[in-house]
């Protein structure tokens, strides 16, 4: 989710590319497709003027025409979703890593860092006994609050920082244990530092648990990685001691693999 503020709008900002852009998002959002009067609507912009640019838009290959009249997303999105996962993967030595670990504890793994100030997974590998969460791909950047790779990132800013973070992202209520409150979480993340390992419970999604810990920190905010692992929540209790260990111990052989990568 991009948070787009009108004070850093840019002097020489392109009306027509910005507006196209709003299309794009608005046909992404429909499940159903959307007509060129609906589009409109939802962009806020004359039919006239949402006819072109769909109609650019459909020529490009980034919407479809159905034989409904409605539009949806095409096939040249998928293109640049593949360049994306492709530019945010971790080095194939540390993908190996996650795939071992992956295998020996059987739960999904994740890495994520901050991009453009927004904490954001950047490569997943699924492990069999991890419940299947559709959202958690790499490019995620929503549920900071929420997740417990986000809580991981979000406690290396300080208290002000995670404040403003939270203040632009905001705070869904992504089920009824999710914290919404800011010093409620910031208590939630205290406790994680104090345990070495950030945790939640069906606040992302009821009966999934995530615990996370961080591989990499840096002055630099996109050079912080942090990793974690997704189960069922009763593992998580079950559990714990064993999968902070597990993760530490992943977290230092990614840290190890890093630090071999040659960087251009």
């Amino acid at each position: 989710m991009v948070v787009r503020h009108p004070s850093e709008e840019p002097s020489d900002l392109i009306r027509s590319v910005s507006r196209a852009l709003r299309v794009l998002e608005a046909v992404g959002q429909s499940t159903r497709g959307l007509t060129v009067k609906q589009i409109a609507r939802r962009c806020e912009l004359t039919t006239a003027t949402t006819y072109h640019l769909i109609r650019t838009l459909a020529y490009e290959g980034y919407v479809t025409r159905r034989d409904d009249g409605t539009y949806t997303i095409g096939l040249e999105v998928t293109d640049r979703f593949r360049e994306l996962v492709a530019a945010f993967r971790a080095p194939d030595s540390v993908v190996e890593v996650l795939h071992k670990a992956a295998a020996d504890i059987g739960y999904s793994h994740f890495l994520g860092s901050f991009r453009a100030g927004q904490a954001v997974i950047t490569t997943t590998v699924t492990g069999q006994r991890s419940p299947h969460i559709e959202e958690l791909l790499p490019g995620f950047d929503d549920g900071a609050h929420a997740t417990a790779l986000g809580k991981a990132l979000l406690a290396t800013l300080t208290h002000d920082q995670r404040l403003r973070y939270l203040k632009d992202q905001g705070m869904r209520a992504y089920t009824r244990h999710t914290l919404t409150d800011p010093e409620a979480l910031e208590a939630d993340i205290l406790a994680g530092d104090r345990r070495g390992m950030q945790t939640e419970v069906s606040q992302f999604r009821e009966g999934v648990a995530c615990a996370a810990v961080l591989v990499q920190a840096d002055r630099d905010p996109e050079r912080r990685i942090a990793l974690g692992c997704a189960m069922p929540a009763d593992h998580l209790g079950e559990s714990a001691a064993e999968i902070r260990e597990h993760l530490q111990a992943t977290a230092r052989a990614i840290a190890a693999q890093l630090a071999a990568t040659p960087t251009l």
